[in-house]
């Protein structure tokens, strides 16, 4: 990461993972699954449903639901994120395709 100084103050440009910037193990995997948190978030308010409801839909115990809302997501595999979006109405596909670098990298993307 670069670092300048700005008004006195050092600022380093982020690598585009928060989670590797702060040096966590699994970085990668924290990523995608924050990605997919805010999508579930997203959609439960699109979908106006409440914590009950959405917990019904996505097949988990309220007190997850509560929880992920709230940004902690740490008890919740990708799979079971991904679960939950399918439960919510939306698709998910994964691409699988040779690495420019000899090891390669978890991407989302949402459109």
């Amino acid at each position: 990461m670069a670092k300048r100084i700005i008004e006195d103050t050092a600022v380093e440009t982020s690598s585009g993972n928060v989670f590797a910037d702060l040096g966590l193990p699994d970085a990668e995997k924290l990523k995608i699954k924050s990605g997919l948190v805010i999508e579930i978030t997203k959609a439960v308010r699109k979908l106006g449903l409440t914590q009950d409801a959405a917990a019904s839909r996505m097949g988990i115990p309220q007190p997850k639901v509560s929880g992920m809302l709230r940004g902690d997501f740490s008890n919740l595999s990708e799979r079971k994120l991904m679960d939950c979006l399918n439960r919510l109405g939306y698709d998910i596909e994964i691409k699988v395709k040779p690495a420019l670098e000899p090891v390669g990298h978890l991407t989302l993307a949402v459109g």
